[in-house]
C-alpha cells in the first residue's frame, strides 16, 4: 500500500510517494513562477496543473491507494460553475485589498476584530465580482483537476476565506452584510474526507494548508508536542483539546482532523533577514564557527510583527554591539530563538499545554549550531524528523483516510535526531530583549 502527498508551494509543486512503514518510495518536483507587482502577487493556475501532471507521472500512479493535497494558506481564485479558473490565483501574501479589512471587521467585530488580517483571502474576495463564479483554493483546483469535477474545500484552506470553524459553516449573517452570496462559496468538509476519484479509481482526499501539512510530517499531533517551522519566517503549530482564545489576535487555530484544535501563529521574523544583513555570506562557514555572543538582533524581515504579538509598527533592532560578521550572524540566531521562546510563553499563558518537545522543520534546520541553540533557549528537547516535507504530511493524511491521523503519523513518522537542552538559556540577555520589546510598546 502507498499514498501520494502533493505540496503546491510558492516556488514549486512537490510529490512524495510513501508506504505504510513511512518509507519514501519516490519523489518529484517541478518549479512554479509568480508575478509580483507592488503589493500584488499572482500565479497562473494552469501552471499548477501542468506541474501536477508532471510530478504524478514521475512518481507513478500504479498501486496508489490515495492522494491528498496541501497548498499555501489563503491562496485562492475564482472559477466558473464547472470549475474552470476564470481569474489568476491571488496569493497568500497579496495585500491589494488591505483597506477592505475595516469593512469586514465592521460586519462582525466579535468574529474578526482580532483575527482578520489584511492579506487573508476574504478582503480580496470582497473586491471581486462573484456573479456566476465560485471561490476555490489552490488545493481545490488541483483536486478538481484530478477527479474531473468541482470539489468541496476543507476546513483548513477555508479558514482565511472567512469560514467559521466553531460553527462549521460559512457565516451567513456577516456575509449578508458584506454582500457576499453564499452560493459562491464551496461546500466544506473535514480534512481526510474523500472528494472524488481519479480516472484510475484513486481516491483524492481533502487536504490541509502547508503549515498543517508540515506539522503532520513532524508528527506533532498530541498536546504538548509542537512543530516549529523556520525558514524565511518562523511558524509554530501545536495541539490543544479546546479552542485557545487570544484577544491580541496573534494566535489562530485550525481544526485537528481527529478532534480538538491546532493552535499556532506565524511571525514576521526569521532567517530571511540574512539576505539584507549578510548578503553573499557563507552561512555554512559561519555556522561551523558560531558561538554565543552578548548581543541580540530582533530579526524582522519587514516592518510589522504578527506573532507572538501584533505590532504593525515593529522594526528590527539590535541590543549590544555586532563588530563583525560572526557577531551579526550569532546575534540573529539568538534573536530568532528568543522570539520562539517568547511565542511558547505566550501560548502557555493563553492555556496551551506546557511544551514537552518541539519538532524542528524548515530550511534553517541545516544549521546544527542553531538547532542546539534553540533547544538550549527553549529548555526542552528538539526533534529533527527524518522526512519533514509538507508533501510527506499529505501522504500521511491520505493514508489515514480521515481516521486516526495521529495514530497513522505514529506509524509513519521517524525521528532522525533528538537534541537535549544543555541548560544554557541565555536568561539575562533574553530578559533584556523582552524588556526592550516592552519599552518600544510592541507587546501592548
Amino acid at each position: 500500500m502507498a499514498w501520494i502527498g502533493l505540496d503546491l508551494g510558492t516556488q514549486s509543486v512537490r510529490a512524495v510517494l510513501a508506504d505504510a512503514k513511512g518509507r519514501v518510495l519516490s519523489r518529484a518536483a517541478r518549479p512554479l513562477t509568480s508575478h509580483r507587482d507592488g503589493v500584488r502577487h499572482e500565479q497562473d493556475p494552469r501552471e499548477w496543473l501542468t506541474a501536477v501532471d508532471a510530478v504524478l507521472a514521475e512518481v507513478g500512479l500504479r498501486d496508489v491507494d490515495g492522494i491528498a493535497i496541501c497548498s499555501t494558506s489563503g491562496t485562492f481564485l475564482l472559477t466558473d460553475r464547472s470549475g474552470r479558473p476564470v481569474t489568476p490565483a491571488l496569493m497568500y501574501d497579496d495585500a491589494r485589498a488591505a483597506a477592505r479589512r475595516a469593512q469586514i471587521v465592521d460586519a462582525d467585530p466579535d468574529r474578526w476584530a482580532t483575527s482578520m488580517q489584511p492579506t487573508w483571502a476574504l478582503p480580496k474576495i470582497l473586491d471581486l465580482d462573484l456573479t456566476d463564479r465560485r471561490v476555490a483554493h489552490s488545493a481545490d483546483v488541483v483536486a478538481a483537476h484530478l477527479v474531473g469535477h468541482p470539489v468541496a474545500t476543507d476546513t483548513s484552506h477555508a479558514l482565511k476565506s472567512g469560514y467559521d470553524l466553531v460553527a462549521e459553516s460559512w457565516p451567513a449573517a456577516a456575509f449578508g452584510k458584506l454582500g457576499l452570496p453564499l452560493e459562491a462559496f464551496p461546500e466544506v468538509v473535514r480534512p481526510g474526507a474523500e472528494l472524488g476519484r481519479t480516472p484510475d479509481d484513486i481516491p483524492v482526499y481533502a487536504g490541509m494548508t502547508d503549515g498543517c501539512a508540515a506539522q503532520i510530517a513532524a508528527g506533532a499531533l498530541a498536546p504538548g508536542a509542537w512543530n516549529s517551522v523556520l525558514g524565511t519566517t518562523l511558524v509554530l503549530k501545536g495541539v490543544s483539546a479546546d479552542l485557545i482564545a487570544d484577544p491580541t489576535g496573534a494566535v489562530y487555530s485550525h481544526r485537528h482532523p481527529d478532534g480538538g484544535w491546532l493552535p499556532g501563529g506565524a511571525s514576521s521574523s526569521g532567517a530571511g533577514v540574512f539576505t539584507e544583513l549578510l548578503p553573499g555570506a557563507d552561512l555554512d562557514a559561519l555556522d561551523h564557527a558560531a558561538y554565543p555572543v552578548d548581543a541580540v538582533i530582533y530579526p524582522l524581515t519587514k516592518t510589522g510583527e504578527r506573532f507572538p504579538f501584533v505590532a504593525p509598527q515593529a522594526e528590527r533592532f539590535t541590543l549590544g554591539s555586532t563588530p563583525d560578521v560572526m557577531y551579526t550572524y550569532s546575534a540573529v540566531l539568538q534573536g530568532v530563538a528568543f522570539v520562539e521562546r517568547l511565542a511558547f510563553e505566550h501560548l502557555e499563558r493563553l492555556g496551551a499545554d506546557p511544551v514537552r518537545s518541539v519538532s524542528l522543520t524548515g530550511g534553517a534546520t541545516r544549521s546544527g549550531y542553531w538547532n542546539q541553540l534553540r533547544a538550549d533557549v527553549l529548555g526542552v528537547p528538539v526533534e529533527l524528523p527524518a522526512v519533514p516535507d509538507p508533501a510527506y504530511g499529505m501522504a500521511i493524511l491520505a493514508a489515514s483516510g480521515g481516521t486516526d491521523l495521529a495514530g497513522t503519523a505514529r506509524r509513519m513518522v521517524r525521528v532522525d535526531r533528538v537534541l537535549e537542552p544543555r541548560g544554557e538559556r541565555l536568561d539575562e540577555l533574553y530578559g533584556d530583549f523582552v524588556a526592550e520589546l516592552d519599552r518600544r510598546g510592541y507587546r501592548g
